[in-house]
């Protein structure tokens, strides 16, 4: 294989990042660092991380939205979105693609993140889906309705190219979503895999399981 052929098969791919705890603002920086200094040949990523507590406000954001915030800090960022809440015993996937190059749209986007959300899910015994008109995975109850939320999806596009993701809660304390407006719905319920099975939730294993389904349904070629 010469170097251009080199070149463009490691464009093509993805690196995953293994999961890590990082503190947001940190993650955010580098985020926007990866993003504004790509090129035509800058290898895709998908970073796995866990974060400190922290609310997170995106470009939709009102301030009626936060209403009892306490000790916890809240960032400003340019996701989409409303406010929402990340902490420990969450695995966030940041996603940092080139559209353009494969060929995705934002709804494309938003459609493949929340189906590899869904397939982890459903591998860790929880059954989810969509709900119409408001991004993100939810539980599915018994009806077949959707019921209370259990990933939350927040991306942004600059030059093409996305990063910000998705967060799925495994093993979290709910409480701090309590003190907001959930993504801007007001008494939104927020539940987490361990509520869903009363039994512990490996947060490693799910954030890997996470990662390599994203990493293999935005490789695929379209």
């Amino acid at each position: 294989m010469n170097a251009a052929a080199m070149s463009a098969a490691r464009a093509a791919s993805i690196l995953v990042r293994p999961f890590a705890p990082v503190d947001y603002q940190h993650a955010l920086t580098q985020m926007r660092e990866f993003t504004a200094a790509r090129g035509p040949q800058t290898q895709d990523e998908i970073w796995l991380v866990e974060h400190p507590a922290v609310f997170t406000l995106g470009m939709a954001s009102r301030e009626r939205h936060l209403l009892a915030t306490g000790d916890i800090p809240v960032v400003q960022t340019e996701r989409g979105g409303q406010v929402t809440y990340h902490g420990p015993g969450q695995v966030l996937a940041y996603l940092l693609l080139d559209l353009r190059r494969r060929g995705l749209t934002v709804r494309t986007l938003v459609h493949g993140i929340e189906q590899a959300a869904i397939g982890t899910l459903a591998a860790a015994g929880v059954t989810a889906m969509r709900r119409a008109g408001a991004p993100g995975v939810y539980v599915r109850r018994a009806d077949g309705e959707p019921g209370a939320k259990i990933a939350a999806v927040g991306i942004r596009v600059q030059r093409g190219c996305s990063f910000h993701g998705l967060a799925v809660n495994v093993a979290m304390d709910l409480e701090p979503f309590s003190r907001i407006d959930p993504c801007g719905y007001p008494g939104l319920e927020v539940t987490d895999v361990r509520s869903q099975m009363s039994a512990p939730a490996d947060l490693a294993a799910f954030a890997a399981d996470l990662g390599e389904r994203l990493r293999q349904h935005f490789e695929e070629p379209r």
